[in-house]
């Protein structure tokens, strides 16, 4: 079935047997040290979501020892198991389940230890807040510390240690403030930004003015008393201070020629469709075309998803110290392991010789400039012979990180007498939203100084994600058309592929509940077979007041998906206002149901979830990367513009607790039907329909023109 390849692509090496079978040691995980502290190993990093918080509330939960004593290592290719990349909401399904399985082991070795030191059964002992007593003479006890004395478990995991029962859980499934927040509340260094190394040098890398460019002049003497670095068309400036290396980097003198290499904007998706693909078939069962000809009532639309940046609030930053023998990183990579075996290969050094250590930046869901940051850093520190941070500029990030694929995707589909669907053809244009290649010459400072293209990506990926809805369909076929490449540099940014087909998707359901006469809440209904998606999409509308009147130009949109088809389930209710003079959408009001199996940490789970809706409803409303023949025109938050405070709507958020269920991610699934939920509101208050993001003004009075 196409919802099982869906899955499994996205499922890796570093996938929950994976990662433990590469480090199948409880050392590899965690540690108890003599003071009573639990040190835990993981190779997940925090990026605003709440994990650090959550990993160690599994851990103390499994192990019995108070949540104020677990403290997280993340992200060090020192310390740290190798689990990939932090991403595709894999950290609690993933991550979670190792660390769940080391701990177990851990507990079940502590035991051992203490039925010998005790003398009583393993089955007479009871342990609170890491210390373990007998049962029927409580006075009897030993601490975790005692057991160990120091050492080292030296235990294999063996995937058969007993695991706590949900019903006996007092620590997963509670509220738990996060443990990163107070530092960073007080000021304290929190983030890359706030790095520090002694001898550190301040450093700007003078960018061309647009893709594909080439360096003709440099005047290193324009800017004296600065170290100039020059290989190839990479050109930096390092100096002692950063308002320096600022300064040097505007003053110092370097010609240029442009080539233009961009297609027009306005002709982005003819130039999308009319290039040569790769044909792949998700899924195809029944006989669609003999459905098509006997439906009753045919429709057929098609969608259009922009070129979309991370924008994250701060630009990337990274600090490196290159030696003759040993280079350290600190930058705030996804994936520490795969961002160290692509700098080895930049440096053409041994990647034992390469430590990369997580820091916090700023959230980005996504491959943002991280790595090509902690790339320039290296080059320089390597060049001037010591430690170098490297500070990207806003039109830095904006001009040269890598984007969210623009997307085309057609839908069409035959109704029944009945209002039923018989068919349903989906068809979807896209790159690789995989695009890390794990060579040196895939960052922009391996491009700039080799004067080549970045590499082709090694698969595709990502762009079929939630392709495949979960309705039932007698007919239907998937069929992705992946392209060879973009005009843009892209890679994966929140969700990849799946806000654009679950926009497409929810919008073609309600097109289709139209065309059948039928309420879109009833009609998705008729389609739908599995009780838990049932319960999440009811719970949704019957909060929102789904089917009460609203006041003329407000309306009411839904749209439901199951995250990667077996994931977390949503169901986001949108209430908008449209002014049909103006153009202009007010979201007034999103409810959100969402199941995502066992919960772990409601609080975070909730702002994890807002957090997902906020950044999606920029995405619909506002964000698009625009160009023009050879550069990229939105380079700062006058040409990018995300949501204000003051467009931030009301937002209720139902979490619909499974604890006989395995737990599933929550940092991408909430994203995916945002889109969606609105274009269907602008249908209920206007009668139009927009099937481009973003619903900018522009589109909506021509989507209202069209309508009249």
């Amino acid at each position: 079935m196409g919802a099982q390849q869906s899955r499994s692509s996205a499922s890796s090496r570093w996938s929950e047997a994976g990662a433990l079978a590469e480090a199948n040691q409880v050392d590899d995980w965690l540690a108890i040290e003599p003071d009573g502290t639990v040190t835990v190993f993981s190779g997940k990093v925090e990026l605003g979501t709440g994990i650090q918080t959550a990993l160690a509330q599994i851990v103390a939960e499994e192990l019995d020892v108070p949540f104020e004593r677990v403290k997280m290592v993340m992200g060090d290719t020192e310390r740290t198991p190798d689990e990939g990349y932090t991403a595709g909401s894999t950290s609690i399904e993933y991550g979670g389940y190792a660390l769940r399985m080391a701990s177990a082991e851990a507990r079940r070795a502590l035991l051992e230890l203490a039925s010998d030191r005790l003398d009583a059964a393993i089955d007479e002992l009871t342990v609170r807040d890491g210390t373990v007593s007998v049962s029927y003479h409580p006075e009897r006890a030993i601490t975790y510390a005692e057991l160990l004395g120091g050492r080292s478990f030296n235990r294999r995991i063996t995937g058969r240690a007993p695991l706590k029962r949900p019903e006996d859980y007092h620590i997963v499934g509670k509220p738990m403030p996060r443990s990163d927040i107070p530092a960073k509340v007080a000021g304290e260094p929190s983030f890359v930004q706030d790095v520090r190394v002694p001898g550190m040098l301040h450093a700007r890398v003078v960018r061309p003015p647009s893709l594909g460019a080439k360096l003709v002049t440099i005047d290193p003497g324009s800017v004296p008393g600065v170290q100039v670095v020059h290989l190839g068309d990479f050109v930096g400036v390092v100096c002692e201070r950063e308002e320096e290396a600022v300064r040097a980097a505007k003053e110092l003198k370097v010609e240029w020629r442009e080539t233009a290499r961009l297609p027009k904007q306005e002709e982005l998706y003819t130039t999308i469709r009319s290039q040569p693909a790769t044909d792949e078939v998700v899924i195809d069962e029944g006989d669609v075309e003999l459905a098509l000809e006997n439906a009753a009532t045919r429709i057929s639309a098609t969608y259009y998803q922009p070129f979309q940046a991370h924008a994250s609030i701060g630009p990337s930053c990274a600090v490196a110290n290159v030696r003759s023998d040993r280079t350290m990183v600190w930058s705030n990579t996804q994936g520490v392991y795969p961002l160290r075996n692509a700098l080895a290969d930049l440096l053409q050094v041994p990647e034992e010789q390469v430590q990369v250590v997580h820091v916090e930046g700023p959230g980005s869901y996504g491959h943002s400039g991280a790595d090509d940051a902690a790339a320039d850093a290296v080059i320089l520190s390597r060049a001037v012979g010591t430690p170098v941070r490297v500070q990207w500029s806003r039109q830095d990030e904006f001009a040269w990180e890598p984007y969210a694929p623009a997307m085309v995707m057609a839908v069409n589909g035959g109704l029944d007498r009945a209002g039923r669907v018989i068919a349903w053809v989906y068809e979807v244009w896209t790159p690789s939203h995989m695009t890390r290649s794990g060579s040196g010459k895939g960052l922009v400072a391996g491009q700039l100084m080799f004067g080549g293209a970045p590499p082709p990506a090694r698969w595709f990926g990502g762009g079929t994600r939630n392709a495949l809805t979960n309705y039932a369909f007698p007919n239907q076929r998937v069929v992705a058309h992946w392209l060879p490449g973009s005009p843009l540099r892209t890679s994966a940014m929140r969700s990849l592929g799946a806000i654009a087909n679950t926009f497409a998707n929810e919008s073609f359901m309600d097109e289709l509940a139209t065309a059948a006469q039928s309420d879109p809440l009833e009609f998705r209904l008729r389609h739908m077979t599995d009780a838990r998606a049932i319960e999440v999409l009811k719970a949704a509308a019957g909060h929102a007041g789904w089917g009460t009147p609203l006041v003329s130009c407000q309306g009411r949109g839904l749209a439901f998906a199951q995250y990667e088809n077996d994931a977390a389930i949503v169901a986001t209710v949108a209430q908008v206002q449209v002014d049909r003079v103006s153009g202009v959408v007010r979201v007034t009001h999103l409810v959100i149901a969402h199941d995502c199996g066992l919960i772990i940490n409601p609080d975070g789970l909730r702002n994890q979830i807002e957090g997902n809706a906020i950044q999606s409803l920029s995405r619909a409303l506002h964000e698009e990367v625009t160009f023009d023949g050879s550069r990229i025109t939105s380079v700062d938050w006058d040409t990018y513009p995300i949501l204000k405070f003051t467009e931030v709507p009301e937002v209720e958020v139902l979490l619909i607790d499974r604890p006989d269920q395995r737990s599933v991610g929550a940092g991408e699934p909430a994203t995916i039907t945002t889109a969606a939920a609105v274009a269907n509101a602008i249908y209920d208050a206007t009668g139009a329909r927009v099937r481009q993001v973003p619903f900018r003004p522009e589109r909506i009075k021509a989507a209202l023109h069209s309508t009249s």
